[in-house]
């Protein structure tokens, strides 16, 4: 549990372990039973809802940062983790609203105009995707709340998130065709059936069902069992796994499944 004695020593001292003007938001998508959904957090001192994020430590690289955002959001590590774009527009934050009294009450020590915090921030955007069935959620120190929203059912988010939004989810879609996703939120063990299923979740959109998943078959990323899934009468598809190592590689150097 987060102290009020740590929360005001990264408002006021933060500046001495974090890189400031610089930080990160990550859209974090999460899958579960052909549903896809994002995680976003209500900050203590914002009315609205926004993507999850953090500053870089001065010891640590830009990916590890984002990893371990990611990793204390969801409880889940070692996640899929792509960069798609980076954020600098002047005002983005809105700091011109800033309300120093109001950040006081609520955060317990007082906030002002010169603060490390309220300034103008590039931020770099990170996607990540997890099966949201697997995650134990938690808010960050200056956050209340933190939840799953639907990707069709989402509030307006503050600052300038909702470009941020339909920004990685653009470029997860697009980058669906050229890396394996689906490690993580899959069982161990699956059908064609389910792993079609989360590709069209997704994508957002119909997939042929009798070509694609012959496309990962064909590039060697699938391995048949001899074991079978019993789901009514006539009906046992084979079950399938992911080979580790041939997926591993496509993760590192890229396939095309278009």
């Amino acid at each position: 549990m987060v102290t009020q004695e740590q929360i005001e020593d990264f408002i006021l001292n933060g500046h001495k372990d974090y890189v400031p003007h610089v930080s990160l938001d990550c859209a974090i998508f999460g899958y579960h039973e052909q549903q896809l959904k994002l995680l976003l957090i209500k900050h203590k001192a914002v009315d609205g809802w926004c993507l999850p994020g953090g500053y870089i430590k001065r010891t640590e690289k830009l990916v590890e940062a984002a990893a371990r955002n990611v990793k204390e959001r969801t409880g889940v590590d070692n996640l899929f983790l792509q960069q798609f774009k980076t954020f600098g527009d002047p005002n983005r934050a809105k700091f011109e609203e800033f309300d120093e009294e109001k950040w006081g009450q609520i955060l317990g020590v007082k906030v002002s105009r010169n603060n490390w915090l309220i300034d103008q921030t590039i931020s770099v955007g990170f996607y990540s995707i997890t099966d949201f069935s697997r995650t134990v959620l938690q808010p960050d120190m200056m956050s209340i709340d933190c939840e799953w929203f639907d990707i069709n059912n989402l509030p307006a988010l503050e600052f300038d998130h909702d470009e941020m939004v339909r920004e990685a989810l653009h470029t997860m879609r697009i980058q669906l065709y050229h890396y394996p996703i689906g490690y993580n939120m899959l069982p161990e063990k699956f059908t064609l059936t389910e792993i079609h299923a989360l590709y069209e979740t997704l994508l957002g959109k119909k997939l042929d069902i009798s070509n694609f998943p012959k496309k990962l078959i064909a590039l060697g990323l699938l391995i048949k069992l001899d074991e079978k899934r019993s789901i009514g009468p006539h009906r046992s598809p084979h079950l399938y796994r992911f080979d580790k190592e041939r997926y591993d590689e496509a993760l590192k150097n890229g396939v095309v499944l278009s």
